[in-house]
């Protein structure tokens, strides 16, 4: 039986690739307790001889393992498999309660915090539309929220394991529509001192549009696409490029950069393709059109009035904008599928999609393959998610990076 293929870290790549199987490197234990840990998340609930088959490991290491799996609370016996021959088998599954991570998605018009389980289900969140957030700002924001937070979900600090943010490499310097004073202040600041100064918590930072596909990559579509192009819709633009199941950060992890592509277009004098097609862009041609809005769910109230056809007007932009980045992306990365995520309501995303897709046709004839632009299933959290797994990748999945760091003690 071939070992399970599913999710790893290392040196700034994030797979779904990753094999289990396990290692028989001297001090190499960690990482066979990482494997065996991640094929009992991606298995649902298993044996511990199916454990052997899956990891390869042998069934006194799988014992030895499990045994401290079950010590340290990160999984829990599910009853037994019955209907086989002999003594029913028990079977192991994840202990959900097993530890917590807290995911930070910081925007140019927006925060939002997720507390997330080992299962990487969502316990509890918390949201604020907040224009150009100066540091200050966002800090007060998460210290307030995750207080209420741990005092209304009774979760024990103790069971934390780290705080992923998720945010714009460039936030404070990309200066777009609506620049508020004061917040170039980002330029300068520590953002992982940020949060560590609130809660005594190991802190990973992580481009959005990077932490978004890896959130992709683990419970939306990536499950069944192994290469995509995920384009995160924002107050900017970015992206993210998995390919062979792997989350490609390039060497100095800018790779995905979408919005920085200049633009060459009679219809709009943006130098770059954020400048057009974002929401700060959206916003900026509503106001100007005189239906000033600030927020996505906004949006939904302009049916039936002129504000509509400026929507329309700006699908129809950004679909023209799109295409050349998009047939370049086909040629060059060969993408199974293109996402389109972030915080656009999902009837426009899928306009949108629709659009990409009628003009990337008349290309057809022209390039090798073109891959179908396809609403992301994450909505609009998943930075923040995909922030919220870096902690369990860090301490508990399996990571060349760690491998690497055992196998040379």
């Amino acid at each position: 039986m071939q070992p399970y293929n599913q999710f790893a870290h290392a040196d700034g790549m994030y797979t779904i690739a990753a094999s289990l199987s396990g290692t028989n490197l001297e001090r190499a234990g960690d990482h066979n307790q990482r494997v065996t840990l991640q094929a009992i998340r991606v298995s649902g609930q298993t044996t511990r001889a199916e454990l052997v088959e899956l990891t390869g490991l042998t069934l006194p290491a799988i014992a030895n393992i499990t045994k401290r799996l079950l010590s340290d609370g990160l999984i829990v016996e599910a009853g037994r498999q019955h209907g086989g021959r002999g003594q029913p088998a028990i079977l192991l599954e994840m202990n959900p309660d097993g530890c917590f991570s807290i995911g930070v998605n910081i925007d140019r018009d927006h925060v939002t915090l997720v507390v997330m389980d080992l299962l990487g289900k969502v316990r509890a969140r918390a949201s604020r539309e907040i224009a150009f957030a100066p540091p200050g700002e966002v800090a007060d924001f998460f210290r307030t929220e995750i207080t209420t937070i741990l005092a209304r979900t009774r979760l024990p600090l103790s069971r934390f394991i780290g705080i992923g943010v998720a945010m714009p490499d460039d936030l404070g310097r990309v200066n777009l529509a609506h620049w508020a004073e004061g917040y170039a202040a980002w330029r300068n600041v520590d953002v992982a001192r940020l949060f560590a100064d609130i809660l005594p918590l190991p802190v990973f930072v992580e481009n959005d549009a990077t932490a978004a596909a890896l959130g992709e990559l683990q419970f939306g579509h990536g499950l069944r696409h192994r290469s995509f192009f995920y384009i995160l819709i924002s107050g900017g633009l970015g992206g993210g490029i998995v390919v062979d199941g792997t989350q490609f950060r390039g060497a100095r992890g800018r790779s995905g950069e979408i919005g920085f592509l200049p633009v060459r277009s009679d219809r709009t004098p943006a130098r770059t393709l954020q400048e057009a097609v974002s929401l700060s862009a959206l916003y900026d041609r509503l106001t100007t059109a005189g239906y000033p809005i600030n927020r996505p769910e906004q949006l939904a109230q302009l049916h039936g009035t002129a504000g509509e056809a400026v929507v329309a007007d700006w699908i129809d932009l950004a679909a023209d904008l799109m295409t050349d980045p998009l047939v370049a992306t086909n040629c060059l990365v060969n993408p199974e599928a293109v996402f389109l995520g972030g915080r656009l309501p999902a009837a426009l995303v899928d306009r949108l999609a629709a659009a990409l897709n009628s003009r990337l046709a008349d290309h057809r004839h022209l390039v090798p393959q073109v891959a179908p632009v396809l609403r992301a299933a994450m909505a609009a959290d998943a930075p923040a998610i995909g922030a919220g797994m870096l902690s369990f990748t860090d301490r508990l999945l399996p990571s060349r990076a760690a491998l690497m760091k055992t196998a040379d003690n």
